[in-house]
């Protein structure tokens, strides 16, 4: 079978041929159709992720969408999507024309699912919605900024908070692109980013942008943006930050926190039990076979995965590269 390889950690991926995978007991086999190229693959590759340098050589890809060809648990030619631990722990992922998977990780598609588009949504569409919904706490008629409303993260966030009745949503991210298809997703306003924002510039723009004070802020980046965007936030109100692209540390002012007591919240997919992960991603994918949640994502063939990693490695991509293969029913 065709499959991308991670041969050595730190180093581009490459295509090849690989044995088909065994099949434990306990797992099914299924045909990819489609595997995300996402930054957490990119990350667990080099090696220094905190999940440690992974064992190589292995197939990358911690998720993807599929159909069953073999499984004790699930009907042959169902579609699902599947997650791995590809690059966390000894094993190879997604981004091959088979994989064997737990029969625990599969969740079935329904019929006429865009099966690229559920791929490309996926963990990230999961944690924008938990985010916002569990981890934030949203309620309907409150005022939601969106930190980083370019990456699918975002761009999920921004329609799961109108899907929840938010009165106003407000985004914020640097591209021109991304900040034209948040308008398109549904945000009321648009604020740019960029390398030179100091906190209080920032500030200024984000509350020009608001009615009022925010009630909750989605934070995919940290950094000066989420310093700023804390200084939105109403008494009471909530950040929670599920990602670091702007940089590891924010810069926080003890009195802003204090003064309004204020709350910072952190949040993670790992925390999820399978049936929460299974109930966040069916209820997503449900909303995008009816059209009311999509991603930008672009189709890219296994055969032309190594050049396609090098542009996510590189921060070249614009849209969620999803890798696909030819595999039919």
């Amino acid at each position: 079978m065709w499959a991308a390889l991670i041969q050595t950690c730190g180093a581009p991926s490459v295509v090849t041929t690989r044995r088909p995978p065994e099949q434990p007991d306990g797992t099914a086999l299924v045909a990819v159709t489609a595997a995300p190229i996402t930054p957490l693959d990119v990350l667990c590759a080099t090696g220094i992720s905190y999940f440690g340098a992974p064992a190589v050589p292995y197939v990358p890809g911690i998720q993807g969408v599929g159909i069953v060809r073999c499984s004790a648990a699930v009907p042959v030619g169902t579609v699902v999507w599947f997650a791995t631990d590809a690059g966390m722990r000894p094993g190879d992922g997604s981004m091959a024309e088979l994989c064997a998977v737990p029969d625990a990780e599969l969740v079935p598609l329904p019929n006429g699912v865009d099966q690229p588009l559920a791929a490309a949504l996926g963990l990230s569409a999961v944690a924008a919605w938990r985010a916002l919904t569990w981890r934030g706490e949203m309620l309907a008629g409150e005022q939601v900024l969106v930190l980083g409303a370019g990456g699918v993260v975002g761009q999920v966030a921004v329609q799961a908070a109108r899907l929840h009745g938010a009165r106003r949503v407000v985004a914020a991210c640097r591209s021109r692109s991304g900040r034209q298809r948040a308008h398109r997703l549904g945000a009321d306003a648009v604020v740019g980013l960029t390398d030179a924002d100091d906190v209080g510039t920032l500030t200024s723009r984000l509350l020009d942008a608001c009615d009022g004070p925010v009630d909750l802020v989605l934070d995919a980046l940290c950094g000066v943006p989420a310093a700023a965007a804390l200084r939105t936030l109403r008494p009471r109100g909530r950040l929670v930050n599920l990602g670091s692209s702007a940089g590891e540390t924010a810069p926080f002012d003890s009195a802003t926190l204090r003064s309004r007591s204020l709350r910072v919240l952190g949040y993670t997919n790992n925390e999820l039990t399978a049936e929460q992960r299974m109930r966040a991603l069916g209820t997503i994918v449900q909303h995008a076979v009816a059209g009311r949640i999509e991603v930008a994502y672009k189709p890219v063939p296994l055969t032309d995965a190594a050049t396609a990693w090098a542009r996510q490695a590189a921060g070249q991509a614009s849209r969620r590269i999803v890798l696909t293969t030819t595999t039919s029913p």
